[in-house]
């Protein structure tokens, strides 16, 4: 098992840089930069990349939207020269309101163009001739649009890697499936290591069903705030810290009957909370909302309390099939938090 957490992706970059030389030092493996509707994670990965040394470094996500295919594989492909081979492409569909809102593209076939957007990056990244004729891209573009004067091109430049690991983040149940079939990791959320497999166990299945051998084993980057102490009352605090994330997510994120936060909570077995919470968080009333989050969720997916029971947690997380312990460190002793899980696993 390994180490992973997000990196801090606004502010003082030299801030972030400082924080992730520490990081590294502590025994963190892979680096997650986001992008939202924030700087670029582009650029701040690149700085990176130029700052530390052994760290993985992914993006945390990219949208299949806002960039082309063949644009998402020259970034990767030239992060991946920057940092010497450290590089993960974290890829999702994100959402209507960032995607349409935001970028002013269409939200449509989530499953579809990330299907072919890693074909498209594999056959680069391997400096194949680059000729792709899919339901949601063709290149070169048809004759019959454009110019008509488009060419199958290949990659100049010699990649570090022909390999370069993606990620998908991914919830539905065909998301995951496809995640599973040609992924090579998979970043869940809210993920609760003993009844994950309730959710998604199905749908992992049928994926890995298909899954072509040279892929290797499918990567999990999953896991929780993190905070080693012998204070029950401050370790009470810090757990009771991710309920309003929580409730925002299963009770405002989309409307009722569409909404893939709230049906993983009801597939968790919490049908009634999650009816609730939902109903709550959509009439304004967030603070009751909150006060339902479940509290054996909250114990299960925290890194939270004494020793013994944080060591548990992890273990609980890599016999769930977890390789990359994600971590939120929200203790006292942040550092010295990730260097005593990094002695757990080794």
């Amino acid at each position: 098992m390994k180490l992973s957490m997000m990196l801090n992706y606004s502010g003082d970059p030299r801030e972030a840089a400082a924080q992730a030389q520490d990081l590294e030092r502590a025994g963190i493996d892979l680096g997650w930069v986001a992008e939202l509707y924030s700087f670029d994670a582009i650029s701040i990965l690149g700085y990176l990349a130029a700052k530390t040394e052994t760290m993985q470094l992914g993006s945390g996500i990219l949208n299949v939207y806002s960039r082309t295919p063949s644009t998402i594989a020259m970034t990767a492909a030239g992060l991946d020269a920057v940092s010497g081979g450290r590089f993960v492409l974290g890829l999702g569909a994100s959402g209507p309101q960032v995607i349409e809102g935001w970028h002013g593209v269409v939200y449509d076939k989530p499953l579809g163009r990330q299907r072919e957007i890693m074909d498209i990056c594999r056959t680069i990244w391997r400096r194949e001739v680059l000729v792709h004729d899919g339901p949601n891209y063709q290149l070169p573009l048809p004759e019959d649009q454009g110019t008509g004067l488009g060419k199958p091109l290949k990659l100049i430049n010699h990649p570090v890697r022909q390999d370069i690991p993606i990620y998908l983040a991914s919830l539905g149940p065909k998301n995951v499936e496809l995640t599973a079939e040609v992924a090579s990791g998979w970043l869940p959320v809210f993920f609760h290591p003993e009844r994950a497999t309730d959710v998604w166990g199905e749908d992992l299945s049928a994926g890995l069903a298909n899954r072509a051998p040279e892929l290797g084993p499918l990567q999990i980057s999953a896991g929780g705030t993190l905070a080693i102490t012998d204070d029950a009352d401050l370790a009470r605090r810090i757990r009771d810290q991710g309920r309003f994330m929580i409730a925002l997510y299963v009770g405002g994120m989309g409307a009722k009957g569409k909404n893939f936060y709230n049906n993983i909570f009801r597939k968790y077995g919490y049908e009634d909370e999650a009816e609730q919470i939902q109903d709550l968080y959509l009439a304004g009333r967030k603070e009751e909302a909150m006060a339902l989050i479940p509290q054996e969720y909250l114990d299960a997916t925290a890194l939270v309390g004494d020793a013994g029971w944080v060591r548990e947690r992890v273990e609980a997380y890599q016999a769930a099939g977890v390789t990359h312990l994600q971590i939120a460190p929200a203790g006292e002793n942040p550092l010295g938090d990730i260097e005593q899980v990094r002695n757990w696993i080794g």
